[in-house]
């Protein structure tokens, strides 16, 4: 074993980056709401960004180790503590066994990303580790994590204990990512025009981007809920149920609008009238129920410039995080 679940969260599942594969079989695609921080958490620790993680919500659970571990702890700021240890964000820690991983302050954001060594070992279904809760598939038996839960990591060659002082249960390896720019201006959030967007009255358009809009507290992983200002069409109409995404922005019949998330379904028959850019989805997936959001018009050349610069970015700290961690553990071995 390599955790188990002393005291369960609001909401702890198994996620990866999804089964974008399978939309035509109607199954939605699922996965991390917040991919940027879910990937780093992963690569932080030498994993491939597509391993198994644990994504949380505040309040967090109390996670014992069974082992010896190395972890990330990567997006949103619950103030993680391994005993009554503070330990940072965004950067890899080596810890001893019998330590228990907890939150006990939320300070920003709405998701938190835990990753180990090697992955957590779960079945994947349909080639995915992500847990589908509509489905009960995926995860661990297709659901959240509960107290009494243990999960168990991949087998690694590296020697935890070696890395470790004698009298410490936690060290804290001294490279870190830097999130700053991707999480920057949190609130503002990119878009472009969607289909049905010509289809919006002109004055419906003009308040599409200068009124804010609220996180309804209905909202969860299948669509944010904003409350805002009526936005009208110009006339009425139906339409044909069509493909969607993670960050389509729909608009429902009441007037107001609704933001697929991570969990959406794979088609849908309300007028699409903008999609969030794929690089700013993370910050998207780190607001929290009744932070205000304001959208801003970008065209699609840019949008693909934005997610290229932040793969890029992704890229350099993969083969940076594999190069040192290397580098620790041939030293250790000598």
């Amino acid at each position: 074993m390599a955790i188990s679940v002393v005291k369960a969260g609001l909401l702890d599942t198994i996620q990866d980056m999804g089964r974008n594969h399978a939309g035509n079989l109607g199954v939605n695609p699922g996965g991390a709401m917040d991919p940027y921080a879910a990937r780093v958490a992963n690569m932080l620790v030498g994993n491939c960004g597509t391993e198994a993680i644990l994504e949380m919500h505040f309040p967090g659970p109390q996670i014992l180790f069974e082992q010896n571990a190395l972890i990330a702890v990567t997006g949103a700021d619950f103030t993680p503590m391994l005993d009554d240890q503070p330990i940072p964000l965004w950067q890899p820690i080596v810890m001893r066994k019998n330590t228990v991983l907890h939150f006990p302050k939320l300070k920003k954001g709405a998701r938190c990303y835990l990753s180990i060594h090697g992955g957590f070992y779960v079945e994947p279904w349909l080639n995915s580790y992500s847990t589908n809760l509509k489905a009960g598939a995926g995860g661990l038996e297709g659901r959240q994590l509960r107290k009494g839960d243990s999960l168990t990591a991949r087998e690694s060659f590296i020697y935890f204990a070696g890395l470790l002082k004698q009298d410490r249960n936690v060290r804290i390896l001294p490279w870190r990512a830097d999130p700053e720019k991707t999480y920057r201006l949190p609130n503002e959030i990119f878009v472009v025009e969607g289909n049905e967007w010509k289809q919006l009255k002109a004055s419906s358009q003009r308040e599409f981007f200068e009124n804010n809009f609220t996180v309804h507290p209905l909202s969860d992983r299948m669509g944010y809920h904003l409350k805002g200002a009526d936005v009208e069409l110009l006339q009425k109409f139906d339409l044909i149920s069509s493909a969607v995404s993670f960050g389509t922005v729909q608009l429902l019949r009441s007037g107001q609008l609704v933001i697929l998330m991570a969990d959406h379904q794979t088609t849908g028959g309300y007028p699409r009238l903008a999609h969030v850019v794929s690089a700013h989805l993370p910050k998207l997936a780190q607001l929290r129920a009744s932070d205000a959001l304001q959208f801003s018009v970008t065209d699609i050349q840019s949008a693909e410039s934005m997610l290229a610069d932040q793969e890029k970015e992704l890229q350099i700290l993969r083969r940076s995080c594999i190069d040192r961690l290397n580098e620790l553990v041939c030293t250790v071995s000598t």
